[in-house]
């Protein structure tokens, strides 16, 4: 079998702990119930485990199990709480974000303007960051939610989310937040944060794919986007998946476990990672923020080389240069030129994410492997030029 690459792409997405398929499997053969078949001990079964998984979620969020609303993922979650909110608020059609948000949000926001709504996108600094007051002066009358994403997902950077929800709530303003990268990750308290509707996925967490929530505060505004059974109180009509949802809970179940410990460990590697490589590689940057950011990421600008045959190089390590959902585009990250990165440099940034299965062995290695690669395809760049 041909020897597969060290796996530093975390942020894409993660393997499924194998505690979390363990729990998983009973439910796709032996434990098949539908979770709304509740006449029989099989849907019984199913609606149990459902709803220990909503407890396993809520959990992680600080938040009650009726709020948590069981998604296909992230952006389902993201479509549900913009859509939902500007259909069930007519008269206040302003919405505020942040021009690094994921494509999951800004594409439903170009969506939204097309149906007559009006959207500020705010321009985070050179660190990648945005201020609470930034959010303050852009609030007007007609705003009506504010959505920024809690760690972003190619440089880590996190923004001040309690400071601004506490914002929003003092305007009488919905605050949505995009966590997909922060949960299991970061300390989350939506009470305290002041967060109104939150986004998650379960494969960025060891999870499986196609499973997701979203947290929607008590009370709360929200318009149907699936019609058709009135599954999850109204919010969300589907037949639930069930091993995926379970996988979610029991995911999360984990995260909440060894989340302080899995953060020093990862942030050690990561710093071990990042400073030998700026050691001993001349003309390399960090990314963003390096003191408000995620602990597992490190987004380095690597210069006078060509970024897309680094990458190609790169072919021991599975890295990235950008999000997972735009990989394929020719494009420079919108993320790193929002932060006033060059089209040459954007391209020549790469993104190491660690994870729960990444060991320090795989870090020496990735290492050496990194400088070697950008030694030799920077003399063929300057050799080319």
């Amino acid at each position: 079998m041909m020897n597969r690459p060290i796996y530093l792409d975390y942020n894409a997405t993660t393997p499924v702990d194998p505690r979390v398929l363990e729990t998983m499997l009973p439910w796709f053969s032996e434990q098949f119930g539908n979770a709304a078949s509740r006449t029989h001990l099989f849907g019984w079964e199913a609606a149990e485990a459902v709803e220990n998984a909503r407890r396993q979620v809520a959990q992680i969020l600080g938040a009650q199990e009726k709020e948590i609303v069981f998604t296909s993922g992230a952006t389902e979650s993201n479509n549900l709480a913009l859509l939902g909110s500007f259909e069930a608020s007519p008269s206040k059609k302003h919405f505020i974000t942040v021009q690094t948000e994921h494509k999951a949000i800004l594409d439903v926001c170009q969506y939204l303007e097309k149906q007559g709504a009006e959207v500020t996108y705010l321009k985070p600094d050179a660190q990648g960051l945005i201020t609470p007051q930034q959010v303050q002066e852009t609030i007007r009358e007609d705003t009506l939610l504010v959505s920024v994403m809690w760690a972003n997902n190619e440089t880590g950077v996190i923004q001040p989310i309690r400071e601004i929800g506490q914002i929003c709530r003092n305007a009488g303003v919905l605050f949505h937040t995009d966590a997909t990268q922060a949960v299991g990750k970061l300390p989350i308290y939506v009470e305290a944060d002041f967060i109104d509707l939150l986004s998650l996925s379960a494969h960025k967490l060891y999870g499986p794919k196609g499973a997701g929530a979203l947290y929607v505060r008590r009370k709360t505004p929200l318009a149907i986007q699936m019609h058709g059974g009135g599954h999850e109180r109204g919010r969300r009509s589907g037949t639930l998946n069930v091993p995926g949802i379970i996988g979610l809970g029991k995911a999360c179940e984990l995260s909440y476990q060894a989340f302080h410990t899995e953060i020093k460990r990862l942030a050690d590697l990561r710093d071990y990672l990042e400073r030998t490589i700026l050691e001993f590689i001349p003309n390399v940057q960090v990314n963003g923020s390096v003191i408000h950011r995620l602990p597992h990421v490190s987004n380095l600008a690597f210069g006078a080389i060509d970024g897309e045959a680094l990458l190609l190089n790169l072919t021991k390590i599975a890295v990235s240069n950008g999000s997972a959902c735009t990989s394929a585009s020719v494009h420079p990250s919108h993320v790193l030129k929002a932060l006033g990165l060059s089209d040459e440099l954007a391209h020549a940034s790469v993104r190491f994410s660690l994870g729960r299965f990444t060991t320090a062995e795989e870090i020496t290695l990735a290492i050496q492997y990194v400088t070697d690669t950008v030694a030799t395809t920077r003399a063929t760049f300057i050799s080319l030029s």
